[in-house]
């Protein structure tokens, strides 16, 4: 039987823009469970990325609940939610967030330095996530020398090190070519094969596809959740991506 990771019920956020009030975000109720991949969809204003920020423990609503892994956060102030942030999430960012002077490793390490874990603990817990998104023999390299997809890779790397119980990706492939996006939309889908929970904003329809549930938004209101019978697979998506012919 499925485990219920998180729920929200009749969730609301409103922000105070002079004398007007903005609702970004009305009446959200959705469950999600443990093991789960689900994509998030909406037009810029939609309530995507707002809803995103409190499952991500980054902001508290106005009004409603949250419980995420059996507690409700919904009303825990900013120390308490900075607790729940560094145990039980791990984020994907679009620009990757990455010290460009700092190593592979050294990046993925710096998660650790909050937690009272040794150098050693810290080290091997670093090597082992770097290896599951296949980087073990770039991880001396500094952030700066690899490629966006590396980068990228390092990000789910550092994400993923403090075994969360929720990753939230945030346009992870925004700033990657169609082919190198595709790639890592494909090491999502293996994580979540292991097991870990993926939710991830995006605009893009073909990349949400790669998931097996969208949550679509419009004008801060969920106007639609629906399963993906067929989930978008890597060998697919490559082969329709053109090839430039070489020029002789």
């Amino acid at each position: 039987m499925s485990k219920l990771l998180l729920k929200t019920g009749n969730l609301t956020k409103d922000y105070n823009v002079g004398p007007q009030v903005v609702h970004a975000l009305r009446d959200i109720s959705v469950e999600i469970e443990q093991g789960e991949f689900v994509a998030v969809m909406g037009s810029s204003g939609s309530g995507k990325s707002t809803f995103m920020n409190l499952l991500g423990c980054l902001d508290t609503p106005t009004t409603g609940l949250y419980i995420l892994d059996g507690k409700d956060v919904s009303s825990l102030t900013r120390d308490e939610l900075a607790v729940t942030r560094n145990r039980k999430i791990g984020f994907v960012f679009q620009n990757f967030n990455l010290l460009p002077r700092t190593t592979a490793l050294e990046n993925v390490e710096l998660t650790l330095r909050y937690a009272s874990t040794s150098r050693r603990d810290r080290r091997d817990k670093a090597k082992t996530v770097l290896d599951e998104v296949g980087l073990s023999d770039r991880s001396h390299h500094l952030s700066s020398q690899l490629s966006g997809g590396e980068q990228q890779r390092v990000s789910i790397a550092r994400a993923l090190v403090n075994n969360p119980v929720l990753l939230l990706a945030d346009e992870p492939t925004g700033a990657l070519d169609t082919q190198t996006g595709v790639e890592i939309m494909s090491l999502f889908q293996g994580l979540n094969h292991d097991g870990i929970t993926v939710v991830l904003v995006t605009h893009e329809l073909e990349i949400a596809r790669f998931s097996r549930r969208i949550l679509r938004f419009r004008d801060g209101r969920l106007i639609g959740d629906e399963v993906v019978k067929h989930p978008n697979a890597m060998k697919s998506m490559l082969s329709e991506i053109p090839v430039e012919e070489s020029k002789s």
